[in-house]
């Protein structure tokens, strides 16, 4: 008898370790959207980051300039968008760390402008770290594109229009598979700010939803790929117009080879995306960053605050 009690407490004792390191893995995978969290950026601001960009278009190199906005805000789960104070009721109600990504490029006579929002739950919920949202817009002289994917339990409503013949105007359904993320996300990935959070050294094989503007302009349908996250096990160093940065690296591999590298300050407390680049030769270089109440900076003279970005204001007679 004295031997069965003992087998049975090992065996107790073993499915509670087994249970704590499940629980540890999962929380590995989830970001800590608590009181740190919001310490941080429930400050009232965004993050403005200037980078000098290079991208691929036409089958050359352009280079330009891009701007990475971070900001916190309440989201209506209904309409799926900004929420004003005291529209909704509070259970339609839940906060969303949001990336504006605008990248502009000149090609030849005339520019490209392209924007992607993307919207990452920001709550104690299961499926926070995963975005809700992701929209996107091209604007250049020859017309203009728009799409957005709102993501559910287990599909995704995409709405997309363009000025091309066969993709005028489209909506379907996409599955989710579980554990999929979106490539559009992976700026907030690499932060440790969307799921799955990796710790250095640590790889992990995912289903990859290409980015709305691959789709859009290699006029391809969204798809799901197989990847690879990985976290380097050792930092490195990455010189940039900021500065040089201590950073950790950050990979994002496609089966078919194609990568996404993201260099990460490793000061605390926001670890600012220093540099990221994809094996396509597209790269964005940290010029400036500052944290900003934006929204209100729209009076003129503002665009002298520009500066602290790294950025100078439209000349005259620029198209």
């Amino acid at each position: 008898m004295k031997q069965s009690a003992t087998v049975k407490t090992l065996f107790a004792l073993a499915l509670s370790l087994v249970f704590i390191t499940a629980c540890e893995a999962q929380n590995r995978q989830s970001p800590n959207y608590g009181n740190r969290f919001w310490k941080l950026w429930g400050d009232g601001n965004a993050e403005l980051a200037g980078y000098d960009l290079t991208y691929l278009r036409y089958g050359k190199l352009r280079q330009g300039t891009a701007v990475a906005i971070f900001v916190t805000e309440d989201f209506s789960d209904t309409l799926r968008v900004k929420a004003d104070p005291g529209k909704h009721p509070k259970s339609d109600v839940y906060p969303v760390l949001k990336l504006n990504l605008m990248q502009d490029f000149p090609t030849g006579l005339y520019d490209y402008s392209l924007m992607t929002s993307t919207f990452v739950k920001a709550n104690g919920d299961a499926d926070a770290g995963l975005p809700v949202k992701v929209s996107f817009s091209a604007q250049e002289w020859c017309g203009h594109v728009f799409a957005h994917l709102l993501f559910g339990n287990k599909e995704i409503d995409l709405t997309s229009h363009s000025y091309f013949d066969g993709e005028a105007d489209q909506q379907q359904k996409l599955n989710l598979p579980t554990g999929g993320i979106s490539e559009d996300a992976l700026f907030h990935w690499a932060r440790g700010l969307a799921s799955p959070v990796l710790k250095p050294g640590e790889s992990m094989k995912i289903k990859l939803l290409r980015s709305l503007a691959h789709s859009r302009l290699n006029h391809q349908p969204l798809q799901w790929v197989d990847a690879t996250l990985h976290f380097d096990p050792k930092p490195t160093t990455v010189p940039v117009a900021a500065g040089t940065f201590e950073v950790d690296r950050l990979t994002c591999t496609l089966a078919n080879g194609m990568s996404w590298t993201f260099y990460i300050d490793r000061k605390d407390p926001y670890r600012m995306i220093v540099q990221w680049e994809t094996s396509e030769g597209e790269k964005g270089s940290l010029i400036k960053s500052k944290r900003l109440p934006y929204w209100k900076l729209n009076d003129n003279g503002d665009e002298s605050i520009l500066s602290q970005i790294g950025l100078t204001a439209r000349g005259k007679r620029m198209p």
